[in-house]
């Protein structure tokens, strides 16, 4: 589809294609103050059986990650958990994003065998031409239109938690119990403000003040989780929930790469006896260590259009076999229920 095409020809089409889209975070999302402000999700309409919302059918809808993304990792760990592969199709971006945003270069002659498209900004483009926001991931696209319906990171999770029991797995968590569900929606505010995206507020501020105000709220926070976290297995008891597996994609990402590539240096989390303990007890259940590519995750970060990488020189470490190693849970706690 493209090869045949020379280089001039080929960016012309891309631009094309690509409408309005942007492909980095400098065109939007950097204050006057050099703070990073992420931009708001687009395409939000929640599934369910309401006016206007998104049908839950089996076999409608493509979800969009890449092992590299904390916010698209932890869609495909809840997939994972509730038994949904086989109703959600799943197609895969390279971790290393390009300068034309995120490339299916991964797949047979590097387009989507489903979407038939290189760039994700493609299908964005396409969807609405006026769109000026950057491609992420996740992003949900329904099959039958052929249009991006949600990119809403924020409350995906919940909808496959929710709207699509009707295609869980027997015996399957309950990941979102009614019972906490306003506890779970206050922890995973704070998480997503002062962890999730607070190593990003640290790592794409473009000023000292700003770059050294998000590092404190960091650390202050993992401080008051590594406290939380020595009262129970998870963040709610012996209770798994979605909360834990937002926490999760950021500790996973923390010593491998945010460390050094995000100046979040303080302190690793193999340094906190208990967050480093609870991320191995997590990193044993397949759903997380199936979702979790460390190699993808370093390559991400640190090469590509965004790792301020001129060399394109990979870090050899750090030793990432010790999540393998024994955890403590189970003697803190008892065997996981």
């Amino acid at each position: 589809m493209y090869s045949n095409l020379g280089e001039k020809e080929e960016n012309m089409a891309i631009e094309e294609r690509f409408g309005k889209v942007a492909t980095t975070e400098d065109t939007h999302e950097v204050s006057e103050t050099g703070a990073f402000v992420r931009q708001d999700n687009h395409f939000v309409t929640p599934f369910g059986e309401g006016e206007g919302e998104l049908p839950v059918e089996a076999g409608r809808y493509r979800l969009i990650w890449t092992p590299l993304c904390p916010w698209a990792t932890r869609q495909v760990i809840a997939l994972k958990l509730l038994g949904l592969e086989d109703a959600i199709s799943v197609g895969k971006v390279s971790p290393v994003r390009t300068e034309n945003g995120w490339e299916f270069s991964l797949d047979e002659g590097g387009v989507d065998p489903v979407l038939k498209i290189r760039y994700l900004p493609e299908i964005y483009a396409a969807t609405d031409p006026e769109y000026e926001g950057r491609a992420t991931v996740p992003t949900v696209v329904d099959l039958k239109t052929r249009k991006v319906v949600n990119n809403d990171y924020h409350r995906l999770t919940n909808y496959w938690e929710t709207a699509w029991k009707p295609f869980h797995k027997p015996g399957v968590p309950d990941l979102y119990p009614e019972d906490l569900r306003t506890e779970i929606d206050e922890l995973n505010v704070i998480l997503f403000h002062e962890v999730n995206n607070g190593v990003y507020k640290a790592g794409f501020a473009q000023s000292q003040k700003e770059y050294e105000a998000a590092y404190d709220v960091l650390f202050q926070r993992l401080d008051w989780l590594e406290e939380r976290l020595s009262k129970g297995r998870y963040l709610f008891g012996d209770r798994l929930t979605d909360s834990d597996i937002r926490l999760y994609v950021t500790l996973a990402r923390f010593d491998v790469a945010y460390y050094f590539s995000h100046k979040t240096n303080r302190n690793r989390i193999a340094d906190f006896d208990n967050l480093w303990n609870y991320a191995k007890d997590l990193y044993t259940i397949p759903a997380f260590k199936e979702a979790t590519d460390f190699d993808s995750i370093k390559r991400g970060y640190l090469l590509g259009s965004h790792g301020h990488n001129p060399y394109n020189i990979l870090p050899l470490g750090p030793d990432v076999s010790i999540w393998d190693e024994p955890n403590n849970r189970d003697e803190k706690f008892g065997k996981r229920i």
